[in-house]
């Protein structure tokens, strides 16, 4: 065998072993993503294919990663991650028209009333107004935990807008001067609908999002039940989604 042929399979065996390595050492951070994300999911949701799109996720991250770049490999791969979990959760239109309807719905209620009233609304009150039960109500409000902003949201339809934008958030290295203004008009205006919320709205967005403690754990620290958590989280995003909404950010 020449010894060029005997270098480049010595490559490839250490660059599997390495891959490997990588893949085995980053499991964890897959499986963590995606109980946090099926935390919010209905139960017909198939866990093991999220896990297996979480593993695609980061294996692709392992092969597309540059080390050149002003960002941390776990930085990267967590992105990775997460698109590809929500990529197969989009694939298996686990949110009917109908409660993408119910949604749109829920939201309208919120800022029909609000401007009708001119004060921040309750529950019981939205409820009423769409003629649901509280049980039923609180059913639909669940959903909107799923998927804050989505690109359509933002008025990205086409797949390349799409990619300019995966493109920038992944390496803020997008030249496409409108894409970055538009995320940085979402970025700005969801810090200030973030301090428009309750203390302990804001609170549990920044222990869920920020330091990426799990609905179990922030129950822990308030000293209040997961399920209670889980409300709070959803009232907390769809209020967010509320105040973009009115501040024109997002589509209705």
């Amino acid at each position: 065998m020449a010894l060029a042929e005997r270098q480049a399979k010595s490559t490839v065996r250490e660059n599997n072993v390495l891959r490997n390595q990588l893949i085995h050492e980053n499991l964890p951070y897959v499986k963590r993503i995606v109980h946090r994300i099926a935390t919010h999911l209905p139960s017909s949701v198939d866990i093991d294919d999220l896990m297996n799109a979480g593993i695609i996720g980061l294996i692709e991250a392992i092969e597309r990663y540059d080390p050149t770049r002003d960002n941390k490999f776990i930085t990267y791969a967590v992105f990775r991650i997460k698109g590809a979990v929500l990529s197969e959760l989009r694939s298996q239109d686990f949110l009917s028209r109908s409660a993408r309807r119910k949604l749109r719905e829920l939201e309208n209620a919120f800022v029909r009333l609000e401007q009708k009233l001119g004060r921040e609304v309750d529950d019981e009150e939205v409820a009423t107004e769409m003629n649901l039960s509280l049980d039923k109500f609180y059913q639909i409000k669940r959903m909107a935990s799923i998927s804050f902003v989505s690109f359509d949201d933002i008025g990205c339809s086409t797949k390349e807008e799409k990619e300019h934008l995966m493109n920038f958030l992944m390496s803020n290295e997008n030249k496409d001067a409108l894409a970055i203004t538009r995320l940085k008009e979402i970025e700005a205006g969801v810090a200030k609908a973030i301090d428009q919320l309750s203390k302990k709205e804001k609170l549990v967005i920044s222990l869920y999002y920020w330091d990426e403690m799990t609905m179990k754990e922030i129950g822990r620290v308030l000293e209040i039940t997961e399920s209670r958590v889980s409300q709070i989280h959803a009232q907390a995003i769809m209020h967010l989604r509320v105040i973009l909404k009115k501040e024109g950010l997002i589509n209705s």
